[in-house]
């Protein structure tokens, strides 16, 4: 059937919603009505045939005590769902009572399978049935779905001399109608369809983002294709028909198995029920969703891995409620989310709870085959924090860390802005596999597609533009060349890594034993109840003097032989008093030592914190106390030649001679910074179009002068 008819049939179903529902739904409501009610025409059309069958094998069933009775019921209907009600569609016509119509259309509907069931479940379209009812609404809605103007039968309706009326519609034809209306509703609700509805220009160029490449070693067998965010499906029946017809295109069978999941129980619904009216009724059942199936806190496929992933994550969205299911950020042991690498073998993929979208590219990365020859590719949606956010060592920089290390990441694309209904910030697709063809070993390649795209007439939301098929094919043609040209940028994978490291100051004191300085560190020992260390401190200003005392050293080792001779215990928090309300920050006095290595227990390395003994002893190593309001942190390029110290020894020594790294702090970081290597700045203008353009200010202003002082005098 041409889509022409299609779209009239679509758009019959569509102004029923109009006729019928009116005044007594908002607009944005009646796909809560329309949308089941399609789908239960068309499931009671394809039953129609087969209805006695069932009813007799029901029947048979019962009488035997049978008591798990599905099986046998698909195999009699023909079909992966069943009806075991008393009536069809066609029986609710001719009630007159409406009493009489709610309880018989009640008594339907609860003999569907328990498939069908999930899917009115989850439109909670029996909410509507006492709406609908008490409006006189309902019989009108089963009239207009059975009238002969249109045909949602898979079978023929006939003329009286034998020719077609209307043509039957086999399960392709009827889900691209529901698609159509899906997608008209959607429109009308645009603010909320970004949600759960990616547009089908994105879908189709992340559908060939994923198949082009291995286009030519698609054996003919079977696929698994998994979306961990399936919405409506959208993404997994295009990803389908793509794979399918590139298949065939090269001589080749497949089948192919879909598997999703989805939170929104509406959405979940419109998902379940496509496919069902596409005659899909295994891939039906693998649709798992609903409030309390979460794919980060609730993963309804654990020991499922797939061929071909695709995803249109949330992002932006807290994920805090699926991590207190999970045990808090600290109980958290899901492996999934918690790995092995680099040595850790608690590596973990965490990230903050207010976002959790790169959890699901984590999530779907754990279901890569790892054993087949194409292994596994994915493609998913992100806006622009998946580049940059998190801290080094943080859940956000260790996923690109733990996939790019891994040599995973093939391309990231930079779509067009507003290309999405309740968003026009900057989206991003990912590409992985576990596959690399050799020439794209060790490197990733961004594209820039932010000017690829043609105008929309008509704003959809936010939407106000689209990637036309000749943008679609020049992203892919850019992919598959891996070429250096403006828009197409190639990188070892170390390009995006660096190392984080904290640099070090030394803590310089001096000490000041002025009596004013010794009354007021008297008064806070009386506070902290310390006055024997205030005792201490006086004695010691008496043989030490008033100073300042530029070493602190010196006057510590003063205050423990003082303490000892007077049997006075120094204690952590004396120590500590001594320091934080004694001293005073110097930038003039000697550093402070923490630690005094002896002759052959260590080698002086003043880049790393190790200096030499300045007085006395030079076979002597010493550390010193870092200063906390001096400490700084240096991002140290992975491919930065001769690594940290170099860096240091260039970048911070000139200026900060007694400044080291501290080994300790080093942490691994990954970041991906898309401006910084497609942007191009605006050339200055010249000062002679500058002149021009003030000369021309002034000539213009002395005019307008002229005017009113010439006005003022007439």
């Amino acid at each position: 059937m041409d889509s022409s008819k299609l779209n009239w049939i679509a758009g019959y179903i569509w102004g029923i919603a109009d006729d019928v529902l009116r005044d007594l739904y908002v607009r944005g409501k009646y796909r809560d009505v329309i949308l089941p009610m399609t789908v239960l025409r068309r499931l009671d059309a394809v039953l129609e045939p087969t209805e006695p069958a069932v009813l007799a094998m029901k029947e048979n069933l019962d009488k035997a005590g049978v008591t798990n009775q599905d099986a046998a019921l698909r195999q009699a209907s023909g079909q992966a769902f069943y009806n075991t009600s008393k009536f069809m569609l066609r029986d609710l016509r001719a009630r007159a009572s409406q009493q009489q119509l709610k309880a018989d259309f009640e008594d339907y509907l609860d003999g569907f399978s328990s498939n069908v069931q999930d899917i009115l479940e989850n439109f909670e379209f029996r909410n509507q049935i006492p709406r609908l009812s008490k409006a006189d609404a309902l019989g009108t809605l089963i009239e207009k779905l059975l009238s002969p103007e249109i045909n949602l039968s898979p079978n023929p309706i006939m003329n009286g001399d034998g020719s077609a009326k209307h043509e039957g519609l086999d399960n392709h034809a009827m889900g691209t109608i529901f698609e159509e209306l899906v997608r008209k509703f959607n429109e009308e609700n645009n603010e909320e369809a970004g949600e759960h509805w990616t547009p089908r220009d994105a879908v189709k160029l992340m559908a060939n983002l994923i198949f082009l490449p291995i286009a030519d070693e698609i054996e003919s067998g079977t696929y698994l294709l998994y979306d961990g965010a399936c919405g409506t499906g959208g993404m997994l029946t295009l990803a389908e028909d793509t794979l399918t017809e590139l298949a065939e295109s090269h001589g080749k069978q497949v089948a192919t198995h879909l598997y999703g999941q989805e939170i929104n129980a509406e959405t979940y619904a419109i998902c379940k029920a496509d496919l069902l009216l596409k005659g899909e009724g295994e891939a039906a059942d693998n649709i798992i969703g609903g409030p309390e199936h979460s794919t980060l806190s609730n993963d309804a496929f654990r020991s499922r891995e797939f061929d071909f992933m695709l995803s249109n994550p949330p992002y932006g969205k807290s994920w805090k409620s699926d991590q207190e299911r999970m045990g808090g950020k600290s109980g958290i042991n899901d492996p999934r989310f918690l790995t092995e690498h680099a040595g850790d073998p608690e590596f973990s993929l965490i990230t903050r709870s207010s976002d959790g979208q790169m959890l699901f590219l984590a999530n779907m990365v754990a279901k890569m085959k790892h054993n087949t020859p194409l292994g596994s590719r994915i493609a998913e949606v992100h806006n622009g924090s998946s580049l940059f956010t998190g801290d080094a060592g943080q859940g956000e920089s260790n996923i690109r860390r733990w996939i790019i290390e891994n040599d995973w990441l093939e391309a990231i694309v930079a779509l067009p802005l507003n290309m999405f209904y309740n968003t026009g910030i900057a989206t991003y697709i990912w590409v992985l596999t576990n596959r690399k063809p050799k020439h794209r070993q060790g490197k990733v390649q961004l594209i820039d597609a932010t000017k690829w795209y043609q105008p929309l007439r008509k704003n959809m939301g936010k939407k106000n533009c689209e990637l036309t098929e000749a943008a679609i094919q020049r992203i892919c043609d850019t992919f598959l060349a891996l070429e250096e040209t403006e828009e197409s940028k190639i990188f070892p994978n170390e390009a995006f890594g660096y190392w984080k490291v904290n640099v070090e100051r030394p803590l310089r004191l001096s000490i000041d034993l002025s009596s004013e300085n010794c009354k007021k560190f008297r008064q806070i020992c009386q506070d902290s109840k310390e006055t024997e260390l205030a005792d201490v401190v006086d004695r010691v200003a008496k043989s030490l003097g008033v100073g300042p005392h530029p070493n602190f050293n010196l006057f510590m080792d003063a205050i423990e032989a003082d303490a000892k001779e007077n049997s006075v215990k120094l204690s952590a928090k004396r120590k500590k008093l001594l320091q934080s309300e004694l001293a005073q920050r110097d930038e003039n006095a000697d550093p402070v030592v923490k630690k005094v290595h002896k002759k052959g227990k260590a080698k002086a390395d003043p880049i790393r914190g190790l200096f030499p003994n300045p007085l006395g002893d030079k076979s002597l190593v010493l550390e010193y106390e870092s200063d906390t309001d001096l400490r700084d942190t240096e991002q140290v390029p992975l491919l930065e030649k001769g690594g940290i110290e170099a860096f240091i020894k260039r970048e911070v020594s000139p200026h900060a001679l007694d400044a080291w790294f501290d080994e300790s702090s080093i942490k691994v970081g990954y970041e991906i910074n898309f401006n910084r290597y497609f942007y191009k700045p605006k050339p200055l203008r010249s000062l002679e179009d500058i002149r021009a353009d003030i000369l021309a200010l002034e000539q213009e202003t002395e005019g307008l002068l002229m005017e009113i002082v010439g006005g003022g005098a007439k």
